[in-house]
């Protein structure tokens, strides 16, 4: 885990508390160093792999993770991030205990929008590593209201397929085309499903890098971390400062030169 910044060393704008792993990361996952267009800090809770997160409310709980986790927001904080996000949307469950330790905000799951899109839409629709594990306990966590936790329809990527073999079984390879082609048919399946659906949440952070493909199938709006408005208060606001450099840099040279 990380210590403190040291004096005089740019801090980075997000920190990311990652699980450890060694599957591969395209542009678009949460651990791809360019994927939020802005620098980012990543810390690895080392010995936690995405099966000991992928699984139930109880058995999260039961692992007593939190402290640990509690241990990287703090770190985190200390190093001068920003804001605080997660590389497994399952850790939504741990929303508050994270929430608690610090004042910076902490996004632990793409998750945390549905409240929000219910209250535009009559059913939004979730695409996740595994529909068996997430169940009314996260969507809670997430602040889903209890007589909307029916409008969140969830569908589940196959459980036999590459995409989650190779994430839940921590694999060193990865299919791109074939995970891609998978993300699409899944989410052709929960459009048949509810056909009158306009938005998808992409549950699990490694499905973003498939996101165009989705969108072109479905006609969705798609959602993920890069969506949320506390993240992106920070992205945006980051990005801005930076525009004027960039700009400045580029100008055409005029006058003459004596």
């Amino acid at each position: 885990m990380s210590g403190i910044h040291l004096v005089g060393q740019v801090p980075s704008v997000l920190g990311i508390l990652m699980l450890d792993t060694q599957f591969p990361r395209p542009l678009g996952d949460v651990g791809h160093p360019e994927t939020f267009c802005v620098s980012t800090h990543r810390d690895v809770f080392k010995g936690v792999w995405p099966s000991k997160v992928v699984t139930s409310a109880a058995s999260m709980r039961q692992a007593r993770l939190v402290p640990g986790f509690q241990g990287m927001v703090r770190s985190m904080q200390m190093r001068g991030v920003q804001a605080i996000t997660t590389s497994c949307g399952f850790l939504v469950l741990l929303q508050k205990e994270l929430q608690a330790v610090t004042k910076l905000p902490v996004v632990t799951s793409s998750l945390l929008q549905l409240p929000a899109l219910l209250r535009q839409e009559q059913q939004v629709g979730v695409l996740t590593i595994s529909a068996s594990n997430l169940n009314a306990d996260y969507l809670r966590a997430a602040g889903v209201p209890k007589d909307r936790l029916n409008d969140v329809i969830i569908q589940g990527m196959p459980p036999a397929g590459e995409f989650v073999m190779k994430i839940l079984g921590n694999q060193p390879t990865l299919d791109l085309a074939q995970a891609s082609s998978e993300a699409v048919a899944a989410a052709m399946a929960l459009k048949a499903r509810a056909p009158d659906l306009k938005s998808l949440v992409l549950e699990c952070t490694n499905l973003p890098p498939y996101q165009a493909a989705i969108e072109a199938a479905t006609g969705w709006k798609i959602y993920s971390l890069k969506t949320d408005p506390r993240l992106r208060k920070v992205i945006d606001a980051t990005l801005a400062k930076a525009a004027p450099a960039s700009q400045e840099q580029n100008a055409p040279i005029t006058g003459e030169t004596k």
